[in-house]
């Protein structure tokens, strides 16, 4: 019975800290973004402009 609680118990973290690394990689993303998005803004740069916020639109989703 100890066997398999490990394991369950190995599986249950394993899950979690994926879920953690995969939420930190979606937030840097969403600051690199939203910087670009910035200084696409201050260039007057519409097509980059367009494609970062559409990114951003779907790491928000």
């Amino acid at each position: 019975m100890m066997g398999k609680m490990n394991v369950s118990n190995e599986v249950l973290l394993s899950l979690f800290a994926e879920m953690v690394w995969d939420e930190s990689i979606r937030k840097y993303r969403q600051e690199h973004l939203y910087k670009a998005i910035d200084s696409a803004l201050a260039d007057g740069d519409e097509a980059s402009f367009l494609v970062l916020t559409t990114e951003l639109k779907s790491l928000q989703y």
